[in-house]
């Protein structure tokens, strides 16, 4: 018997049938060594693929690719796109593992909000941190009173790292361009502005242009307006600013009635943490990683794809 087919029924002994090394070189008649030497050849060949199907697990292979092939990433964390439905929940999880595993620790934690982070806080535990300061990082004063929001979730995620949060009071979007100018010149806007920028981690989702978007749920952008955004080449917003495929500003006159942090901020951090999950974000995902608004990213296992195939 060739080793190639030695491979193959030393494969076949130790995977199908249980049978531990010992056993197996007992009943070929060779070494417990040499069970071991094949069984090495049978994964290097392509013969036994090993593949951990736990909805927990991660695509180690796919988190070098994306590292590899995109020059600001430091990180990728991918999950599998397979077996429940809550594909963002499961996203949502292992950013929050992440969070949770940062060192060091952030002393100050700027954080955008929207349906994803969302879940990333639900999925905190109490004490994840100590003594964490959680900075909103744009604008979430909902124009239609909608309950929860950017500021609660800021809240939630600082009160169970035991920190405090230091909400920024205003909308996302504002009708008019100088009381945009006079908001954000208002000194308690201003110092949550400036504590924002010197935030020393950011973690943040970013949102589709079409009108299930966020902006429209919460009554900052109508429907027609929202069209008119992509219509423009808009791919979706980041921190609330809508930006198009090359990760230009697609409406000046808009992205001067928002609030919040520039995203040249983002892209000259040293630590900015992008959340996304599903196929309807792959055009978006692309974009911000490959502008650079990213140092590490967590996502599913099909929009990794998507983004080292896009490389």
């Amino acid at each position: 018997m060739d080793d190639e087919l030695l491979s193959v029924r030393v494969a076949e002994l130790y995977y199908d049938a249980g049978k531990t090394q010992d056993e197996i070189g007992a009943l070929l008649d060779i070494s417990r060594f040499k069970v071991g030497r094949l069984l090495t050849r049978a994964r290097e060949a392509g013969i036994v693929r090993i593949e951990i199907v736990h909805p927990s697990a991660r695509r180690l292979g796919l988190e070098r690719e994306l590292v590899q092939r995109y020059a600001r990433l430091t990180e990728a964390i991918v999950v599998p796109s397979g077996g429940d439905d809550d594909l963002t929940g499961r996203v949502a999880q292992a950013a929050a593992d992440h969070l949770r595993a940062l060192r060091p620790v952030p002393r100050t934690l700027g954080v955008s909000w929207g349906r994803t982070l969302t879940a990333v806080a639900a999925h905190l535990p109490d004490r994840w941190a100590h003594g964490v300061t959680v900075v909103q990082i744009n604008g979430g004063v909902s124009v239609n009173r909608r309950p929860g929001g950017a500021a609660h979730l800021a809240a939630t995620i600082a009160e169970r790292a035991g920190g405090e949060a230091v909400l920024l009071p205003s909308p996302a979007i504002l009708e008019q361009e100088q009381t945009a100018r006079a908001i954000q010149s208002d000194r308690t806007v201003a110092a949550v502005l400036d504590l924002a920028a010197r935030a020393q981690a950011y973690v943040f989702s970013a949102g589709v242009c079409d009108t299930t978007s966020a902006h429209v749920e919460n009554g900052y952008l109508d429907e027609n307006g929202i069209r008119a955004l992509a219509q423009r080449g808009a791919v979706g917003d980041v921190l609330g600013r809508y930006i198009d495929a090359e990760g230009n500003i697609v409406d000046p006159a808009l992205d001067a009635r928002t609030v919040g942090m520039p995203l040249q901020r983002l892209r000259s951090s040293d630590r900015a943490i992008f959340v996304t999950a599903g196929s309807a974000k792959h055009d978006l995902a692309r974009t911000v990683v490959g502008t650079g608004l990213c140092t590490v990213i967590v996502t599913d296992e099909a929009t990794a794809r998507a983004l080292v195939e896009d490389a």
